[in-house]
């Protein structure tokens, strides 16, 4: 019941099929004090949180790097330039002026996968623009980091 649940969101959150890649029958669940699934584990690792405001997921990075396997680019993704790429790899914020392509389908507040201009994964986040403003504008925040590669 719990896998059906999170897959759906996944699902819907991610596009299609991406439910059964990000949570394999293996998973584990941890539950909040009113029961409702929280954190899904794989082999003891974080994969991806719900979130209790909304019930969306937030992505770990072993999370990420399983939709970035899955998910062809340049879907779900945001690229940097090469000069933000090691400091987004530390887990810094994402500066519009550094965006230099992006999936045209992306929304502010969605889940998004950071990437070189070669698609290495560096990083995982919320979108704060749209795909067009972070292309469009030269000054704010693109993608708020929640972890990155090397963080």
């Amino acid at each position: 019941m719990h896998l059906k649940r999170v897959r759906t969101i996944a699902d819907y959150q991610f596009g299609k099929d991406t439910g059964e890649v990000l949570f394999p029958d293996s998973v584990e669940f941890q539950f909040s004090n009113t029961m409702k699934v929280r954190t899904i584990l794989l082999d003891g690792k974080r994969i991806a949180t719900v979130r209790a405001r909304d019930g969306m997921l937030t992505l770990s990075m072993a999370g990420a790097g399983r939709l970035h396997g899955f998910v062809k680019f340049p879907g779900r993704r945001v690229v940097v330039n090469s000069d933000a790429s090691p400091f987004v790899a530390k887990g810094k914020n994402a500066f519009a002026k550094h965006v230099v392509a992006a999936d045209p389908e992306i929304r502010a507040g969605q889940e998004v996968l950071v990437v070189d201009e070669k698609d290495n994964l560096l990083a995982t986040g919320k979108a704060v623009l749209s795909a067009v403003e972070m292309l469009a504008f030269k000054k704010g925040m693109g993608v708020e980091i929640r972890s990155g590669s090397e963080s």
